[in-house]
């Protein structure tokens, strides 16, 4: 069995199709569960295309965000959506922000946790650059619970000896490694909770229009026709459809917060 490609998504329209309406319902939970209050200096570190920085902005009023990620591609697209003057978009690394210690009031990782090589050291640096007193978040789909959108995808092409791509840290999406890092890196007042959203398909080839045409690993074009046709086949005899033919597939994601000493 070969090894699987990483997750990248250099298609934007992809993107838009598979992950973005999970990812925005999510980043809404969590903003709500947050509730940082307006006014505050964010960082957004992973930020991609800009999707949860335009969440931050519709919902949180910050006074500014320094939004950042390694994507040359991901940063030019966000700034062609995002023109509000207290966003800076940036190239560069989750594990050595280019950033000054103690200027932020928030510091999020967004569904990023899990694709940073080395989740403590992304971590420790977010609370690096948080002040005192201020809020340390992330969350991520709780790959190892079975919690990604893309799971029933994930099972069945596994079942097939194809194996779709795995975050490389998804370890820590479990709760107990969340805890754990923010309580060794002396975060104070803890707490999580599991985000829990869906999303309806009008039909099967919605749904396989979705999350497998879209995605980011190119699925179906690394399949032979035969094998296009028994994933097919194996998704639609495992998801539950309505009697008109509706498919609704929920996800869940593993969010925590907490505080940096003062």
């Amino acid at each position: 069995m070969s090894s699987p490609e990483p997750i990248k998504f250099t298609d934007g329209a992809a993107y838009e199709r598979f992950m973005a309406p999970w990812s925005r319902s999510a980043g809404a939970l969590f903003l709500d569960w947050l509730a940082p209050g307006t006014g505050r200096s964010w960082v957004d570190v992973g930020a991609g295309n800009g999707a949860f920085t335009e969440l931050v902005l519709a919902k949180s009023a910050p006074s500014s965000v320094c939004a950042i990620d390694p994507s040359d591609a991901q940063i030019e697209a966000a700034r062609k959506k995002i023109s509000a003057k207290q966003v800076e978009l940036s190239i560069g690394d989750a594990m050595a922000l280019p950033y000054e210690s103690n200027r932020f009031d928030v510091a999020v990782m967004a569904l990023v946790l899990f694709f940073v090589p080395d989740p403590r050291k992304g971590a420790s640096e977010m609370l690096r650059v948080t002040k005192p007193g201020g809020i340390v978040a992330s969350y991520t789909w709780d790959v190892m619970g079975g919690g990604i959108p893309a799971q029933p995808l994930w099972d069945e092409m596994d079942a097939m000896g194809k194996p779709a791509a795995r975050p490389p840290s998804a370890e820590i999406s479990r709760f107990a490694a969340l805890k754990a890092l923010w309580a060794d890196l002396g975060i104070r007042d803890v707490e999580t909770r599991e985000l829990v959203v869906e999303r309806t398909f009008a039909d099967f080839d919605d749904y396989w229009l979705s999350m497998v045409v879209s995605s980011p690993s190119g699925i179906v074009g690394k399949l032979t026709d035969a094998e296009t046709a028994e994933l097919k086949r194996r998704l639609q005899d495992r998801l539950p459809a309505s009697a008109s033919g509706v498919i609704t597939v929920h996800a869940w994601a593993t969010a925590i917060k907490g505080r940096k000493a003062a």
